[in-house]
């Protein structure tokens, strides 16, 4: 394809579905890319083949079998500072896609995408080393606007900012069921609750809410 760079691109699928992965190779084919297609299905994996070959593009799914992708990619960049990565996946765009391009995806893709859009966000990504889907970018300026105007840790009520509090200490549910004199199941109730309010997903996210406030 003339409109391609002569530099070989290599491209690692990452999908715990194998017709997911071979339906986008045949893809990247039709585009007459030059270089090596890898494929990996569990995050374990991604994480060995980016360390041992030399990938430039990364597509990859958001839920694995052995977790989500959100957890490895800032590893993958301290990585491969230099790798693009396209979150291609069946989770919601306008609710979860700002987490990935927060967590360093240069950009996101639903699954539902026409061919044609598929191949258009591939090229965004290796010509400008991003792709912003207008749903994307949407989600983006909102979360923006809401968390200027939002501190969100104040739809905590008083007993959830003390137990967020313990939990940013590095206490753990044992220890704040003994200190508060409340069963573990009822911490770990009040947790999930937590993170389902705050919209994070683990406790590092819940220390950096509460170091800055938003």
């Amino acid at each position: 394809m003339n409109s391609l760079d002569s530099k070989s691109i290599n491209f690692l699928l990452a999908d715990d579905h194998s017709l997911i992965r071979q339906g986008v190779e045949f893809l990247i084919e039709e585009l007459e890319f030059d270089g090596e297609i890898f494929h990996a299905s569990t995050l374990n994996k991604v994480l060995e083949i980016t360390e041992a070959q030399s990938i430039d593009i990364l597509v990859i799914d958001a839920i694995f079998p052995d977790g989500n992708s959100l957890t490895i990619l800032s590893q993958i960049k301290q990585l491969k500072p230099e790798i693009k990565i396209l979150v291609f996946s069946g989770v919601d765009e306008n609710t979860q896609s700002v987490k990935y391009i927060q967590a360093g995806a240069n950009g996101f893709l639903s699954k539902l995408s026409e061919e044609d859009e598929i191949k258009n966000a591939i090229l965004k990504i290796h010509h400008q080393g991003k792709y912003i889907s207008e749903i994307t970018q949407n989600a983006l300026l909102n979360s923006v606007t809401n968390k200027s105007l939002i501190n969100p840790l104040q739809s905590l009520t008083e007993r959830e900012i003390q137990i967020a509090g313990m939990y940013a200490k590095g206490l753990g549910n044992l220890e704040i069921a003994a200190y508060l004199d409340i069963k573990q199941n009822t911490v770990s109730t009040i947790k999930k609750r937590i993170f389902d309010k705050l919209d994070i997903e683990n406790l590092v996210e819940l220390i950096e809410l509460m170091k800055t406030g938003h």
